[in-house]
């Protein structure tokens, strides 16, 4: 035991002891481990984002634009209408394309001298719409009724002429059908020097082959016995040769 009035001074125990060591004024201070094998290694950076890629935009190229129609068409020998419109696309057709040059063909479409020159481009074109236009009314209108008779014909007649531009009125056609056939489509004449030369006149107007061929009316029949189409074969001629059908009198 130890004396009286003596203290013994405290053994620190190991484990005080190193805190002792390890502390700074008093207070202990937790120092980080390192081990030697990160203690000198460099800090990694984050790896940097790729470098984005450049994108070469290939320019559009414009669409080649169709190589427009030509102008004009010098008309040569053979040529028809129809055969024109097919061979240059005409949009419409021969239709159009008469259309676009009424003027300088005439009332009769089946007849083109060589050496006309004819619009198939930008006439053309617009008279196509023009004529789908026309089609789109017509389609919305009821379809006209006509009788089967001299009446009847006469006024198909009449409305067909309209459309193609070819002048007559009712008492001209009536007044000549009454004198060359009383009204019979089927009349034929056999008899005149027409008839000798192997193409006797026929129906309503009393119309030879090649005349009724040459002035035929584009829509109406080409049998040349049919009452609308003979009447209008005969009043495109009459129109072509003495101005109207109404000019006539007499034989023509």
């Amino acid at each position: 035991m130890p004396g009286p009035g003596k203290h013994r001074r405290p053994k620190q125990r190991p484990i005080a002891r190193k805190l002792a060591v390890a502390g700074t004024g008093g207070a202990a201070l937790a120092l980080p481990l390192i081990s030697a094998t990160t203690a000198g290694a460099a800090v990694t950076q984050p790896a940097a984002a790729p470098a984005a890629k450049a994108v070469t935009l290939t320019a559009v190229k414009p669409a080649v634009a169709k190589a427009a129609l030509p102008l004009t068409y010098s008309v040569t020998v053979g040529d028809t209408l129809s055969k024109i419109a097919v061979e240059h696309a005409v949009n419409g057709g021969w239709q159009a394309l008469y259309e676009a040059n009424r003027s300088a063909i005439g009332s009769n479409p089946s007849i083109i001298r060589p050496g006309l020159k004819l619009s198939i481009g930008a006439a053309a074109k617009a008279a196509a719409a023009k004529a789908t236009g026309v089609k789109a009314a017509a389609a919305a209108k009821p379809a006209t009724t006509y009788a089967n008779n001299l009446d009847g014909w006469i006024r198909q007649s009449l409305d067909i002429m309209a459309r193609h531009g070819i002048p007559g009125s009712y008492n001209g056609i009536h007044r000549n059908v009454m004198r060359e056939s009383s009204g019979n489509p089927m009349a034929i004449n056999n008899w005149d020097s027409n008839a000798a030369a192997g193409i006797p006149s026929k129906g309503l107007l009393q119309v030879i082959d090649p005349t009724f061929r040459a002035y035929h009316v584009p829509g109406t029949s080409m049998d040349s016995y049919d009452p609308v189409a003979n009447i209008t074969a005969a009043c495109n001629y009459a129109a072509d040769r003495y101005g109207s059908i109404d000019n006539v009198n007499g034989a023509y």
